[in-house]
């Protein structure tokens, strides 16, 4: 893991925590927006030491900045379980990892196993403040779709900005 890879993972995770901060709550719950940068970073960065950084430090920070009661550790479970799930996801779907369209439908998927999981070990660890089908529709469906939209709208210019600056020293980071 070089420099600039370490630099183009904090500003996302920098970006990530405050698009996590700055968003409302919906019923104790935020959707969270950190998981596009995750996300964006798996994609940019495509290494599993890479991958696994990147998820326990989006972890520590989505559980620092959370509004969930006792949500601290169900984020810091959550993240990396979400991050090895995406990254496998995204190298089995290897051959149309510069498709807008894979991109989109990683994010969504990789957006509600990481609801899933984080309100599965939320309920085991400290409980949950409504029904987990309430929380799901009011936080994880919203997350999901935003999420989606973000990274639909990131990806095309971070894939831009790599390919122009050579930002990223990974030799599987965007070909076209």
């Amino acid at each position: 893991m070089n420099t600039k890879n370490l630099v183009v993972l904090a500003l996302l995770a920098g970006m990530g925590v405050v698009l996590h901060t700055v968003m409302p709550a919906f019923l104790s719950i935020k959707p969270d927006m950190m998981l596009a940068m995750m996300f964006l970073g798996i994609i940019l960065i495509p290494e599993i030491k890479s991958v696994m950084l990147l998820a326990i430090v989006t972890g520590v920070l989505s559980g620092i900045t959370t509004s969930f009661p006792g949500g601290t550790f169900p984020n810091m479970i959550d993240k990396p379980i979400t991050a090895l799930v995406f990254f496998g996801l995204f190298l089995v779907l290897r051959k149309y990892q510069n498709s807008i369209i894979s991109v989109g439908a990683l994010t969504a998927i990789g957006t509600l196993v990481s609801g899933s999981v984080f309100l599965g070990a939320a309920s085991f660890i400290a409980g949950l403040p409504a029904p987990f089908t309430a929380l799901f529709v009011a936080a994880v469906l919203p997350a999901t779709v935003l999420n989606t939209i973000v990274m639909v709208i990131l990806y095309p210019i971070a894939q831009s900005i790599v390919k122009r600056t050579k930002l990223t020293t990974s030799a599987t980071v965007i070909q076209k």
